[in-house]
């Protein structure tokens, strides 16, 4: 067994607060489920580990709900400790999703992944859930490395004006 990996690595990442997880979880729903139930399901919020999902009509609920041991599989794949431990929903209009980004074009270059965030990412199966993982962590964490800097310099005595 590879004690290497932390399966954990996106719960510790992304699970600290709600908002953090509930983005997660959204952004492994598509993955999770495919994207054309993906474009006509909506998560809409985690509570006490349970992530809602709206979807259409009773039918639509009926069909994840037989899902949802393969669902929940997919998305603890991803999110680790931070995956929900059950799904519950809501019917009702569900809002038209935004085109998808393709995945080689991202919104800006993100920094590169370090080694500790790859080898981490390692552990999850699907290339292209892996991937986005990768992609979704590094624009994150690339977030702060600005603040880093400027502390650094601060440290040194540097000063950038």
């Amino acid at each position: 067994m590879d004690t290497s990996r932390d399966p954990d690595f996106a719960a510790r990442l992304f699970g600290g607060r709600p908002d953090h997880t509930l983005a997660l979880l959204r952004a492994a729903w598509p993955a999770a489920v495919g994207p054309d139930v993906a474009r006509r399901t909506e998560v809409v919020a985690i509570d006490r580990g349970i992530l809602r999902i709206k979807v259409p009509d009773v039918r639509w609920q009926r069909t994840l709900l037989r899902l949802r041991g393969t669902i929940l599989g997919r998305l603890r794949s991803v999110a680790g400790g931070a995956a929900p431990r059950g799904l519950g929903f809501v019917t009702g209009v569900v809002a038209e999703a935004p085109e998808p980004l393709p995945a080689a074009a991202p919104p800006a270059d993100p920094p590169p992944p370090s080694p500790a965030l790859v080898e981490a990412a390692g552990g999850i199966p699907d290339p292209e859930l892996r991937a986005r993982f990768l992609a979704a962590a590094s624009r994150y964490l690339g977030r702060f490395a600005g603040d880093q800097d400027e502390r650094a310099g601060a440290a040194t005595g540097s000063s950038s004006g």
